[in-house]
């Protein structure tokens, strides 16, 4: 499981595909309804709000608009109610490690959109989450 810090837009159809799947996932977590899952390190940003599964709600709403604006149908009654205004604090590290790992999935999936984006060197974050100065999280897995 992965929440990107990075904003949708970046995100090859597959990745985005993902990412909606994941995000779910997450989400039925965070309302209780599986077992599996309750500590992966991904869901400590959403746990740590004051109510998760808005937070992730928030979360979902713009991975669903990406998708609309490039004319996919994600199913928007699978998100949860009430949804979250604020934003989570995220490390610019994290996000510039995220940039650089999504860069060596999109140059081998999907080349066009990797050379839209590869000189880009600070991403926009996902608007669930605003910047603060700070390392890569302790909680990611590190890949060469």
């Amino acid at each position: 499981m992965r929440l990107w810090t990075l904003h949708p837009k970046y995100f090859d159809a597959k990745g985005l595909v993902a990412l909606w799947r994941e995000a779910l996932l997450a989400q039925k977590v965070l309302m209780g309804g599986t077992k599996g899952y309750q500590n992966h390190p991904q869901l400590l940003r959403f746990s740590e709000t004051e109510n998760p599964p808005a937070a992730l709600a928030a979360y979902l709403l713009v991975v669903q608009a990406e998708a609309m604006q490039r004319g996919y149908n994600f199913d928007g009654s699978k998100i949860g109610q009430p949804r979250a205004l604020g934003q989570i604090a995220e490390t610019r590290g994290q996000l510039l490690y995220e940039w650089e790992h999504l860069q060596r999935k999109l140059k081998v999936r999907d080349p066009q959109r990797w050379s839209t984006f590869n000189t880009l060197k600070i991403p926009d974050p996902h608007p669930s989450f605003r910047l603060i100065a700070g390392e890569v999280r302790v909680w990611e897995k590190i890949s060469d």
